[in-house]
Parts: C-alpha cells; sequence; structure tokens
C-alpha cells in the first residue's frame, strides 16, 4: 500500500472520534444509532480496526455526512452547487443548497399549504421568510412570520410551520444538529403590528 493511502485510511479514525465528540455522543449512544458495538467503534476510532465500507456507510449517515468526507477524498474542483428541485407531495418543494449533508444543512423551501402536524426530532432549526406568509406552530405557541422575519428553535420542542393562509409561502430553511444554531432571533410582532 502506498503511504499517501496509508495515511487516509489512519486518519478516518480520529475523524470518527472527533465527529462523535463534536456532536456530543458517547461511544454507546452511536452504537444504539449504528447497530455497532461499542468495541467495534472504540477500535475503530483508535485505529485498531481497518475501516470498511460496511463500517463507514452507516457511520456518514449517523453523523449527517458524506463518504468521502469520512475519508478525506479529493475535492471535485468545482464548488458550484447543482441544484435539484425536489417535489414533496401536496405542491412543496424543497431545494438543497449545501452539496454535502454536514454539520449544517440548508434548503430554500416552497411550501403549500397542508393540515398543521406536530414532530419533534435532534436537531436545531433556524428559518428565513423570502415570500408570503410562514405559520409556525412551537409547542403552546403560534406565530406568523412575514418577509424578511426569521426564527430558530430547538427541534426537540414539538413544532410545525406551513403557509399561514392559502397561499404557499417560500423560506430559507437551515437544520443543524443540536447545538449548531444560526445567531440571528427573531421575536413576534407585536399584535397589531406586520
Amino acid at each position: 500500500m502506498d503511504a499517501e493511502l496509508e495515511q487516509i485510511i489512519d486518519s478516518i479514525g480520529p475523524r470518527l472520534r472527533r465527529l462523535r465528540r463534536d456532536r456530543g455522543l458517547t461511544l454507546e449512544a452511536l452504537a444504539i444509532t449504528t447497530g455497532f458495538s461499542v468495541s467495534t467503534l472504540s477500535r475503530l476510532e483508535s485505529g485498531k480496526r481497518r475501516p470498511t465500507l460496511e463500517l463507514l456507510i452507516p457511520l456518514a449517515r449517523a453523523h449527517r455526512v458524506a463518504l468521502d468526507q469520512l475519508v478525506a477524498a479529493p475535492a471535485s474542483g468545482d464548488p458550484r452547487v447543482h441544484l435539484q428541485p425536489l417535489r414533496k407531495g401536496h405542491g412543496s418543494v424543497l431545494v438543497p443548497l449545501t452539496q454535502y449533508p454536514g454539520r449544517v444543512q440548508v434548503f430554500k423551501q416552497v411550501l403549500a399549504p397542508r393540515e398543521p402536524k406536530l414532530v419533534t426530532h435532534e436537531g436545531y432549526e433556524w428559518l428565513y421568510v423570502l415570500a408570503g406568509e410562514l405559520r409556525l406552530i412551537l409547542g403552546q405557541r403560534e406565530l406568523v412570520l412575514r418577509p424578511g422575519e426569521a426564527a430558530e428553535f430547538d427541534t426537540g420542542e414539538p413544532h410545525w410551520f406551513g403557509p399561514a393562509n392559502a397561499e404557499a409561502a417560500e423560506i430559507l430553511h437551515l437544520f443543524g444538529p443540536q447545538g449548531d444554531q444560526a445567531v440571528l432571533r427573531a421575536r413576534p410582532s407585536p399584535p397589531g403590528q406586520p
């Protein structure tokens, strides 16, 4: 094996450990998520076990990073993001604006009217309204955001967002793991003020 390949393989373990620690995960928590034993994960991180695709693919998914980020593959040379809109149910459109599902993912979304359904999951979200009015439900609170307004929240709190009326709403949507948050904070407008 050539020296460059050996160096790439040797760097995977420390990179896995850094990703896990950056996300605030224990080996036990990662073992539950991936289905691998704590011992296997520990040996991978310390370099005592060689990484295989069968191990790296689930770990990349668990850390929400592209596989080439785990192995430090060379960049393709083209920094442009080639937009590929995804059509979602009921007329909504999702446009990923980041190339890799790394620490923070960025989307432009056109949200069609739909019924509210509160959800919870790990992570942190930041929303910025580009057009239309966005209805945001956070637990027992309900807000209407207008163009130029932003909101951020912990996704562990029951939440839902969608158009505030029969018109579509267009937003920028940032989603990141727990602890990754934007700096801006929006407060609800006082009653009667836009």
